[in-house]
């Protein structure tokens, strides 16, 4: 009966989104949010587990302030304003659709929402709930102050506080902070770019996240002692690892390369080189969760993981490789 229920609710998760991003009413698009809010909090729920059933709280709480201020927006909107209110406007606009996204400066609760989730919910998080939000903001998206602000607090903050984290789900909280910040610049530019940008991290997202599932991977201590039963299992983790980071030449490296390329067109070239430090940090931080797998041996233990998941992955990693030379025939695109 549970997953029944469950299915449910992620149907109408499902069909919330696309009714939102499909929508040609401002009105019918802030509905569909609301829906989609709805029908995600019972998928993170759980009533044996009180940290889950705070996260969802938590989530619903700034869920619902960033509508009400993205509601009190539109309904500016359709006024006659001045350019004063104007300006007002467009600020409680974006900053109500990067609250529901969780970008810095409005990202204090994503790292407590997702500690507190299962890797499933998280995955949603961080992937299927930035579409709809994303789709809204393009509308109005443009290489301003507030934008570039944005940005670059995105890609400090994330970059800085990943230093310090030892839970796993904290480091891809943020790291889901700093590619937004990428993911930004790019709708920014183009449309077709966040679509490339958005495909690739969604994909390397679902690797890694499973891979840490599978393994039950909470903490990054764990990563010193990983029971993977085959070095090629290693390597491929690695792989992910150093392509979510963007190192070339995995195909994480593309959609950098395709948004900086973009930009420099723009001539904000003290944006882009701030961009790409703080990437190399958020590298360090991938590389130190990577290296450990690949340079410690393994040890016996009486533990028993379900490798099923080793078994299609392998296929999704060498899409990850066989993409270099299949992506850039889509730039004519951006």
């Amino acid at each position: 009966m549970t997953k029944n229920y469950k299915i449910l609710f992620l149907i109408i998760l499902i069909f919330s989104t696309l009714l939102s991003i499909s929508s040609p009413s401002w009105f019918v698009m802030w509905i569909s949010l609301e829906i989609n809010l709805l029908s995600i909090i019972p998928l993170m729920s759980n009533q044996n587990n009180i940290y889950q059933a705070e996260s969802s709280m938590k989530y619903f709480i700034v869920q619902t302030i960033a509508s009400s201020i993205l509601l009190f927006s539109l309904i500016i909107k359709d006024q006659p304003i001045n350019n004063e209110l104007l300006s007002m406007q467009s600020l409680m606009f974006t900053s109500s659709l990067m609250m529901k996204m969780g970008m810095a400066p409005f990202h204090f609760w994503l790292p407590e929402v997702m500690e507190g989730l299962t890797w499933e919910n998280c995955l949603i998080l961080a992937t299927w709930q930035k579409i709809a939000p994303s789709c809204l903001l393009m509308y109005e998206i443009n290489l301003n102050l507030l934008t570039i602000l944005i940005i670059l607090s995105s890609s400090m903050i994330s970059s800085l506080m990943s230093l310090k984290q030892t839970s796993m789900r904290k480091i891809m909280a943020y790291s889901s902070i700093n590619h937004m910040a990428w993911m930004l610049s790019s709708m920014s530019i183009s449309p077709h770019l966040w679509i490339i940008y958005f495909l690739i991290y969604s994909l390397t997202n679902v690797l890694l996240m499973m891979t840490f599932k599978i393994l039950n991977i909470n903490k990054i201590t764990q990563m010193f002692n990983p029971n993977f039963n085959k070095s090629l299992s290693k390597f491929l983790f690695s792989m992910n690892l150093l392509s979510m980071g963007g190192l070339p030449p995995f195909i994480g490296f593309m959609p950098k390369w395709f948004t900086t390329m973009s930009m420099s067109s723009t001539m904000l070239f003290m944006l882009i080189l701030t961009m790409i430090i703080f990437t190399l940090i958020m590298l360090y931080v991938y590389m130190r969760l990577g290296f450990p797998s690949q340079m410690f041996k393994n040890k016996k233990t009486s533990l028993k993981f379900k490798i099923k998941l080793m078994t299609w992955m392998p296929t999704l990693n060498f899409i990850l490789i066989t993409g270099l030379t299949i992506l850039p025939s889509f730039t004519y695109l951006i």
